[in-house]
């Protein structure tokens, strides 16, 4: 539990939080320009947090899911955590690829050089997933993803296809490859950006394959995973925030002579659901770190945080009144983001049916 933490964990929480403090009293624009990233790079590898989502194998620390947790939790409590810059990039699938193509393209990746997008989602009116079909030593790639998360500005596109002759398979996708082509750039509730993308007669080396085919769909969701975790360590941290803030509130109501009564009682439940939803989260952690079978538990830690977050938003917008729905205020950029969070690597409804198939088909899991 998060209440159980060794000295090296108390140690990295304290960092984190030291990290948060320091962020929150930033200047900063939205839009985030290159000179504001490049402060929080630096404050972050200062306090030893950045290369946290990094393995030892490249210069990094390879924090283990329960460090990634108490940081994200940590840094989450001062509504810093998305901020960007704060974790460094991590290999991701490129780490499961040949040499090769590590060599071509990791180093530069981990370095910030160069950046990737992530290429899951097809159209809803797609008649078939994306395909490639061999050419020799090449693949040749049609088809749309509709949905690539940071590929607003991407210099790669790692895209589950299907091939032809092999089965699902993650495959690397230059941007500048002649048949690339965005449809569109969107930006999200979240403040992120992405990008639809289309694919005609793209030529791709078949080295570009991440993995053996036939194995895409499982990695592409071992990626998904970790970010579902991610999302839910943050949420839980958002949560942490939004009850200081509504203590803060009633301070200042009872020093007015008001009577908070009834927001004392609100105030009581949320406390009551970020304790539960905390614990959930950082217990599915170590057992992630224990090596268990837990991709029932990382979906339900993501719903609850999720859903939590945006339930006690809700409730402190109520309770502040018309200044949270402010653009400049936080609970209102906070109640943008933690929506886009429902839908973020799978929606509520669609990771409870999986849950359900996991029990009653599968047997994973322990819930």
């Amino acid at each position: 539990m998060p209440d159980f933490l060794n000295e090296a964990q108390l140690e990295l929480q304290g960092r984190a939080h030291d990290l948060g403090q320091r962020l929150a009293g930033l200047d900063v624009d939205p839009d985030y320009p290159e000179k504001l990233r490049a402060e929080i790079r630096s404050l972050s590898k200062e306090a030893g947090i950045f290369s946290l989502t990094q393995p030892r194998d490249y210069g990094g620390l390879q924090g283990s899911s329960t460090d990634l947790t108490i940081v994200r939790d940590s840094l989450g409590k001062w509504n810093v955590g998305h901020f960007p810059g704060v974790f460094g990039p991590s290999p991701g699938l490129l780490g499961q690829a040949s040499a090769e193509l590590k060599e071509a393209f990791l180093d530069r990746y981990l370095s910030g050089e160069i950046t990737g997008g992530f290429g899951f989602t097809e159209p809803s009116d797609a008649t078939r997933h994306t395909w490639a079909t061999s050419d020799g030593e090449d693949l040749i790639v049609n088809g749309a993803k509709s949905y690539v998360t940071g590929g607003s500005d991407a210099d790669f596109v790692n895209t589950l296809v299907e091939l032809d002759d092999g089965g699902p398979a993650m495959v690397l996708i230059e941007t500048n490859r002649p048949g690339v082509s965005i449809d569109r750039r969107f930006g999200s509730l979240d403040g992120s950006h992405h990008a639809s993308f289309v694919f005609t007669d793209v030529r791709v080396p078949r080295m570009h394959l991440i993995g053996e085919a036939g194995t895409g769909l499982s990695r592409a969701l071992a990626q998904v995973n970790s970010v579902r975790m991610a999302i839910a360590a943050d949420c839980v941290g958002l949560c942490g925030f939004v009850c200081e803030l509504i203590a803060n509130h009633i301070k200042k109501v009872e020093d007015k002579g008001h009577n908070s009564h009834a927001i004392r009682i609100q105030f009581g439940r949320m406390r009551a659901q970020t304790f539960a939803v905390r614990s959930a989260t950082y217990r599915t952690a170590r057992l992630i770190d224990a090596g268990e079978n837990s991709v029932n538990e990382v979906m339900a830690s993501k719903i609850l945080a999720t859903e939590t977050a945006t339930d006690l938003v809700d409730s402190a917008i109520q309770i502040v009144g018309g200044e949270a729905l402010v653009e400049s205020h936080p609970l209102a950029s906070i109640f943008r983001r933690v929506r886009a969070t429902r839908l973020a690597e799978g929606p509520t409804d669609l990771l409870h049916a999986n849950i359900s198939r996991g029990y009653l088909d599968l047997d994973v899991g322990r819930i």
